[in-house]
């Protein structure tokens, strides 16, 4: 995908082979900047903290923690912690600990000089088969909004789609293209016209700082919304679908998602839109049948409700100065260089007022009208699922 013109990835090795790099998400989107994993405690932190964030690219940087563990110490016992290290990182997507599994499970019968390098290629698979899976979700997607923009009646035949989504399943919470994303993406380029109403996605603000920049960077129209606006956008006729995506789905097709997802379902059933969730074979959980009573929800920081982050300006910077407009110093708005800006984090509640941060729940599957995986759509149920996988 591009920024500012430019096509990128949202991680991969760097030269050499001895360390990652990947996008930090928490700068964006008001700096661009590329950060460097060298070993397992980089690899964890940038998970915990969200510097990678989305569930598949959540498991890609996780297989290459476990690669970079094992550059320093190919032991059996350091392959162990590691995996348990970083599959302790996020509890609720699934994709961490599937592809950890399949990384272990692939260097575990190896000698130990074998392990680092078997671990990072197996790193590799994955996430060119993501990419892969991505570009499929696009393509399926696509044809379901075809379905649905010719389906519209007369007066409103080329007229933009309109779409509505939640949090960030683009390209930046996958390798490439990204999941909801992936069939908006592929509609734009096709020439189809299309809308993206986007939710702010309170209380880490990936909508609007991530879901956004990366529409805006191609193209794609898009208006960004408060999060609770969207049942009245859908009561107006103003979304045509919504699609989001998915950190873990049951075998039975409950689907969990960033906290707020379920309200968007309800809206939608309650005004008779589509409400889609795109989704890799890795996000499934075939162990699972009840996302309600079984998914463990990450419960993070307070902090993440009662601050925000965002970017003050140079020109900011020098109002809010001590003795801004008094004539003293030299932080006058036109003085006010390019490097005096920056993010900053301010509060937003009362001192002493706690915060409660679930980061995910669950749509139960009576209210999902269709699963588009990389093998097509499914119905939101165990037999649909075991149609399109087997077993």
């Amino acid at each position: 995908m591009n920024i500012h013109g430019t096509p990128w990835r949202t991680i991969g090795l760097e030269e050499g082979g001895e360390a990652v790099w990947v996008i930090d998400q928490t700068l964006l989107p008001h700096r661009f900047e590329t950060r460097s994993l060298r070993c397992l405690d980089d690899a964890a932190e940038a998970i915990a903290t969200m510097v990678v964030r989305g569930a598949p690219l959540i498991g890609v940087t996780g297989a290459y923690g476990l690669m970079l563990a094992l550059q320093r110490d190919p032991s059996t016992a350091s392959l162990q912690a590691a995996f348990e290290r970083l599959n302790a990182t996020r509890p609720t997507a699934v994709n961490l600990r599937w592809a950890l599994e399949r990384v272990r499970d692939r260097v575990a019968p190896l000698p130990e000089a074998e392990r680092a390098a078997a671990a990072g290629a197996e790193a590799a698979a994955i996430a060119e088969e993501d990419v892969a899976m991505c570009s499929a979700i696009g393509d399926h997607g696509l044809a379901i909004f075809r379905q649905i923009a010719a389906a519209r009646p007369a007066e409103r035949q080329g007229e933009p789609l309109r779409v509505l989504t939640h949090c960030n399943a683009g390209w930046l919470a996958t390798v490439d293209w990204g999941t909801a994303l992936a069939p908006v993406y592929k509609a734009h380029r096709a020439g189809l016209p299309l809308h993206v109403w986007v939710d702010e996605t309170r209380p880490r603000n990936q909508g609007a700082s991530l879901t956004a920049f990366e529409l805006a960077q191609e193209g794609v129209p898009h208006t960004v919304i408060v999060d609770n606006a969207g049942g009245h956008l859908m009561q107006h006729g103003q979304v045509d679908l919504v699609i989001v995506g998915t950190d873990r789905t049951t075998r039975r097709g409950d689907v969990c998602n960033k906290i707020g997802t379920y309200l968007k379902a309800l809206a939608a059933r309650d005004n008779g839109i589509p409400f889609y969730v795109a989704l890799p074979f890795s996000t499934i959980d075939w162990s699972l049948d009840d996302g309600v009573a079984e998914i463990p929800i990450e419960a993070r920081s307070e902090r993440e409700v009662t601050h925000i982050q965002g970017w003050l300006s140079p020109e900011q910077g020098a109002a809010a100065a001590p003795g801004a407009g008094d004539g003293a110093g030299s932080g006058s708005v036109g003085g006010a260089s390019e490097e005096a800006a920056r993010l900053v984090t301010v509060q937003l509640t009362p001192s002493g007022s706690s915060g409660f941060n679930p980061g995910f729940d669950v749509t139960p599957a009576r209210l999902v009208s269709g699963l588009i995986t990389e093998r097509g759509m499914a119905p939101a149920s165990e037999a649909g699922l075991r149609g399109l996988y087997g077993g």
